[in-house]
């Protein structure tokens, strides 16, 4: 452990043991720098690292406080879908959302975009735009079918924070996580195979398991936890699952980060059943917490976890830049990206090296992870404020996506009709389900930075839920 993560976690146990009650001012920088012999840097970074964990603030001129604690939103129930393998549905509700393009009076608080806007992007246009500008004809030719080896290198530097040592070698680049999750699909799994997901589980995923006709297995799912082991053992012993595809780490929707010792006990599930797992990392960098957590993969020891993930949720997703470590399946892998996409673009991989070389790209997450999680809080108090009574929200630990759970009678592909013709458009939460469940929930990005006309939105979905919840209401009493 660093010197700086010592003296945040030293810090961090005073305020929960209330020795810094909320609102205290907590000793200067120099101050602590005298008291625990380090220097005036390593401070500021043990009180950065507490920012972005949300227990301190920085005041101008004042120094840091303890920040006061917020009430917790109930949280959405533990779920419980059909648990036995279905055909996937709801693609007509996917298309709706994918179609909808940014436009002048529509506000998007469904979709799954990161914040673009930030300056800590400006070096990463830069490369591009030297790449161009320059003439480099490297950026004009096909590359190796695994990728430029530059990005291969930083990216097997980047896995080393989430406990994973893979050479570059091993790493495969792709057109986005979504073809990293296609081309592990398709190396593992045929026609007709049932494949256990987390539920609700990503419109994405389930779309894949639908176009390559493989029967989804949803397993219920802890909105803290994650997906549950007990339930996920019984569907190994009954079913002939072929794969578990799930998303561990700032989990899309729910947000939750699945516990150590339950990675450790899905691998060792995976293994007795022979089981492969493909494991979505796509928000893994943008969790909350730093060090950020291990990936199941960090665990595997006879190579059936295929790791997959993007720079599309930490940077932009224009880039269509992801990845693959698919261990035991790379010659399989390999295959399915020769046939499916070939060579992925060569311009932004190069880019996309240069800045993660130049330091850039921890600078950025850094100044990410604080800010989703200040919008985090923000968001979920609005919701609490214009939502009706009884509003469950997930407490995301990373990544930008909040879960809501209305009344069991809702209907969001109503509310989202509604919602249209006001600006606002919402992602449904039957489209997280194979077999259309969570018809009562809704998904909102908070990526972006809030604003009061971001807040109106979220004052027009809450009023126009009571609106709706009023009416069904008068109707069943008539």
């Amino acid at each position: 452990m660093t010197r700086y993560a010592r003296l945040a976690a030293i810090l961090s146990q005073r305020i929960e043991q209330g020795l810094y009650p909320a609102g205290d001012r907590l000793p200067s920088v120099r101050a602590l720098s005298q008291e625990h012999g380090v220097s005036i840097s390593t401070v500021q970074q043990a009180y950065r690292q507490l920012e972005e964990r949300q227990l301190v603030e920085a005041r101008p001129k004042s120094g840091y406080f303890v920040r006061p604690r917020r009430a917790p939103a109930a949280l959405p129930a533990v779920t419980a879908p059909v648990q036995r393998p279905v055909d996937i549905s709801q693609w007509e509700q996917v298309l709706e959302l994918i179609r909808s393009k940014p436009r002048a009076g529509l506000i998007q608080l469904g979709r799954g975009m990161p914040d673009i806007a930030e300056p800590t992007m400006k070096p990463l246009m830069k490369a591009l735009r030297d790449a161009a500008r320059h003439g480099d004809l490297r950026s004009l030719y096909y590359d190796s079918i695994q990728g430029v080896s530059a990005l291969r290198e930083q990216i097997a530097r980047l896995l080393l924070d989430s406990g994973c040592r893979i050479d570059a070698e091993q790493l495969m680049i792709t057109t986005g996580c979504q073809e990293a999750l296609s081309a592990g699909l398709r190396a593992v799994c045929r026609p007709g195979d049932i494949v256990a997901v987390d539920s609700p589980c990503f419109h994405g995923t389930m779309q894949t398991l639908k176009g390559l006709g493989i029967r989804a297995l949803e397993i219920p799912t802890d909105p803290l936890d994650g997906i549950s082991l007990a339930a996920l053992e019984m569907a190994l012993e009954q079913w002939p699952v072929k794969a578990i595809l799930l998303t561990p780490n700032c989990n899309n929707p729910l947000g939750y980060i699945m516990p150590e010792a339950n990675k450790r006990r899905l691998l060792t599930l995976a293994q007795r059943h022979d089981a492969a797992i493909i494991e979505d990392d796509v928000y893994g960098d943008i969790a909350y917490q730093y060090p950020r957590p291990r990936t199941i993969k960090s665990f595997d020891e006879d190579g059936r976890v295929l790791l997959c993930s993007s720079f599309s949720k930490t940077l932009a997703p224009g880039l269509r830049v992801g990845w693959i470590a698919p261990g035991r399946y790379l010659e399989r892998v390999l295959h399915m990206k020769y046939i499916g996409s070939g060579s992925t673009a060569t311009q932004p991989q190069l880019a996309i090296a240069d800045f993660i070389r130049h330091g850039h790209y921890l600078l950025h997450l850094r100044r990410m992870r604080a800010r989703y999680q200040q919008n985090r809080d923000r968001m979920t108090d609005w919701i609490m404020k214009y939502f009706p009574a009884g509003t469950r929200v997930s407490q995301p630990r990373g990544g930008f996506m909040l879960w809501i759970e209305l009344d069991e009678e809702f209907d969001t592909l109503r509310l989202n009709r509604y919602l249209e013709q006001q600006g606002v458009q919402i992602a449904v939460g039957s489209i997280f389900s194979a077999s259309g469940k969570y018809r009562n929930c809704l998904r909102i990005n908070y990526a972006a930075k809030l604003s009061a006309e971001i807040e109106q939105a979220v004052l027009r979905v809450g009023a126009t839920v009571q609106q709706l919840m009023a009416a069904d209401t008068l109707a069943r009493s008539d």
